[in-house]
């Protein structure tokens, strides 16, 4: 059957180089609005109806269900000539199972388009280990997301009936039943998530009571970390105690540290930052009372210090006193579970992370025993047994996680050449979207498709590579012929998207990035309307600016759908939709990353300052997280440029930057005034009463009867 966009005439130059090449590994890279999919699309329809390629033997993988579905719906545009999916497709009022229905059906009517494979990574890889999987795992295995159940997933009813974090959480718990551990990690939560002691108090937003900066097992807040750790051995040793209680002996009231009832006993923890103990020493002499002085070089061997604690207390303690605790996990976390979910997320990140960066779990352990910061070597001691128990968890239930299903079929092809070969054989032509976004593992996939008689044929734009924070590596791209050496690029260079004001902008603001592939985007529409900065005094001018702005735009005749309001965080837009709420409007809100892929006539960027909470806003991760991936400040600003270039390049006819008078963000300040036309919140004209001698002409205050310079007196040149 003939299909009628089969031929190549509707593409550019080098778009139809690239389609027609037969390079066994081929980048096209294509700037944004250049046609980057279509030229994908094109090249499926190319190698079926001109190549005479089986569809069978195609392969097209995405990262999202919602782009893979973009490309079977694009592909049935282009074989329906009676274009009754294209009126399917503009019909709002169909729900997303309804589509996916009509998707379903007319994807059956075009057989060329149902026996191509058009798969994201994870359906592709459940699809393989379910099919060949059972060598390397339980082929009836279940698919453990971070997320529960949700009815639009397309692997939903295969989901595990927990979730990772359930199941993080539910091990974590379980191990809490050694109390050593249990201590531990609420020492932990105690210093680093709620107390916070590793930032300096005037930043931690942590309320202090008369210096009182730590908190103990006990949740009793002393003084200083030694004293923390004296109370914390009594705790584990189910010894009462009271810390600075009032105690008038002879002369004077006075707080001792620590008294212990029990053996009749105070202590007097002397560390570099104590006052003199001398007078209460005198006191306790006069009272005949026993007392005992700790230093601060004691603790910092810890065996020596629980050594003297022992010999101080245990001996003067009653012979029956009972000596063990019984500690559990709801008594001690009581009223600290939002803290136990942090962690349990870091646990949970860290665990995502050395699967994706392929990372050996026993030498990340060497390395962060070694760290040199107490927290982080305290944080790993703690998460690598958990860890370690998730994994075996899954093995044990039969879980995949998302990165699991991407490593056990590296693994399969790995482990059992016959099912590589299989999968080898069947897929001749791979060709991947989005190719800028792609991690270590899923190229370590790719890898293992390619044989001698196979193509690769990747899309994507490193320009737009913003996925850095959850593992994508733009390195992939940007020196894509080091990573597949028989490679051909191929630039497309025409935005057919964006006026020449926007897309000369995006060229710009790009340019200032070092490590990147070089490549000038030519606009193919042109256009009267320069970007728009507006600069308000303060995020009500801005509001009032965009109300007045959407409002007169609507009254020209653009629709709700046709303005796109972007941010770079969510809080950013509260403000405006708080207004547009009660000006009975209805704008499009997106962050920037949840935008990707989208475009509309007008869009707004808001947001635009410099600093905390502005943009770009550079975000250095917890030192835990470098211990496993290090980071690097200058790459981080550079993909918060490319985020600016993506919201740059949403906007097909007009675009508003908003920012705020004298705050404005350094990314405005890379965009050439050529593109641009400034306007900001009117600042009255400053206006002072100034009054001046008559006689001398030297300025006088307002409540002078004489001029202190010349002796005139107003009213004597009459």
């Amino acid at each position: 059957m003939k299909i009628k966009t089969a031929n190549l005439g509707n593409l550019n130059p080098n778009q139809r180089e690239a389609v027609e090449s037969t390079h066994p590994e081929v980048l096209v890279l294509a700037g944004a609005g250049s046609g980057k999919t279509k030229t994908l699309l094109q090249k499926i329809i190319y190698l079926i109806e001109e190549k005479t390629v089986s569809p069978s033997s195609i392969l097209a993988v995405t990262f999202t269900k919602n782009a893979a579905n973009e490309m079977v719906d694009r592909l049935i545009l282009s074989a329906d000539k009676s274009e009754t999916y294209k009126t399917l497709l503009s019909n709002k009022k169909l729900t997303k199972q309804q589509l996916d229905f009509e998707r379903f059906n007319f994807q059956k009517q075009y057989k060329w388009i149902d026996a191509l494979t058009v798969r994201t990574f994870h359906s592709l890889c459940y699809s393989i280990m379910r099919t060949d999987g059972v060598n390397e795992f339980d082929n009836k295995f279940r698919i453990v997301s971070d997320q529960k159940r949700n009815e639009e997933d397309e692997l939903n009813r295969f989901m595990a009936p927990e979730t990772v974090f359930e199941v993080v959480h539910k091990l974590l718990i379980t191990h809490c039943s050694d109390t050593e551990y249990l201590l531990k990690l609420k020492r932990y939560i105690l210093d680093y998530i709620i107390d916070k002691i590793h930032i300096e108090s005037k930043f931690s937003n942590v309320a202090v009571k008369d210096g009182r900066y730590f908190t103990c097992l006990d949740g009793t807040k002393v003084r200083s970390k030694s004293e923390q750790y004296i109370a914390d051995w009594l705790y584990r040793h189910s010894i009462k105690y009271e810390y600075e209680p009032l105690l008038n002996v002879k002369d004077f009231y006075f707080r001792p540290d620590f008294y212990i009832p029990e053996a009749n006993l105070y202590i007097e923890h002397v560390s570099d930052k104590s006052y003199s103990t001398r007078q209460k020493e005198e006191q306790f002499e006069k009272g005949k009372i026993l007392y005992v002085k700790t230093y601060e070089a004691m603790t910092k061997d810890s065996s020596l210090f629980n050594h003297t604690l022992d010999k101080i207390i245990k001996n003067r303690l009653p012979a029956n006193y009972h000596k063990d605790i019984v500690l559990t996990y709801k008594e001690e976390f009581n009223g600290y579970y939002d803290d136990v979910r942090d962690f349990v997320g870091q646990v949970m990140r860290i665990t995502d992370m050395l699967k994706v960066e392929s990372t050996d779990l026993d030498q990340v352990a060497i390395h962060a025993a070694a760290d040199q910061h107490e927290r982080v070597r305290s944080f790993y001691e703690l998460a690598f047994p958990i860890v370690k128990l998730y994994n075996e968890y899954c093995v044990d239930k039969s879980y995949l996680d998302f990165n699991d299903l991407i490593s056990r079929t590296i693994a399969l092809f790995k482990n059992y050449p016959d099912i590589a070969n299989k999968y080898n054989q069947k897929y001749q032509y791979i060709l991947v979207d989005e190719f800028q976004d792609v991690n270590n593992l899923q190229v370590e996939l790719l890898i293992l498709f390619l044989t001698e008689k196979s193509q690769l044929f990747c899309v994507g734009d490193d320009w737009q590579s913003i996925y850095g924070f959850r593992g994508s590596n733009v390195s992939y791209i940007i020196d894509f012929e080091k990573h597949f050496p028989f490679s051909k690029i191929f630039k497309l260079n025409l935005n057919y998207r964006s006026t020449q004001h926007i897309v000369g902008a995006s060229n710009e603001v790009i340019r200032n990035n070092k490590y990147k592939i070089d490549k000038e985007i030519i606009a193919s529409k042109k256009s009267e309307h320069k970007i728009v900065v507006y600069a308000g005094d303060n995020d009500d001018d801005n509001v009032r600016f965009c109300v007045e702005t959407v409002n007169k735009l609507y009254s020209e005749g653009y629709t709700y759908d046709d303005v796109l309001f972007l941010y770079r965080r969510s809080k950013m837009f509260a403000p405006y939709f708080s207004r547009f709420r009660n000006e009975g409007m209805r704008v499009q809100g997106k962050t920037i990353h949840a935008a990707k892929g989208l475009e509309a006539k007008v869009v707004f960027i808001i947001g635009l300052t410099e600093g905390y909470g502005g943009f770009p806003d550079i975000w250095l991760e917890d030192r835990i997280f470098q211990i496993i991936k290090q980071a690097n400040r200058d790459l981080l600003l550079e993909e918060e440029r490319r985020l600016f270039y993506v919201a740059i390049t949403r906007a097909k006819d007009k675009l508003f930057l908003i920012t705020e008078k004298g705050n404005e963000s350094s990314f405005l300040r890379e965009i050439p005034e050529t593109f641009t036309v400034k306007t900001s919140a009117t600042a009255l004209p400053v206006t002072e009463k100034v009054i001046l001698c008559q006689n001398c002409f030297s300025r006088m205050e307002n409540l002078w009867l004489v001029c202190p310079y010349c002796g005139f007196k107003p009213g004597d040149e009459k």
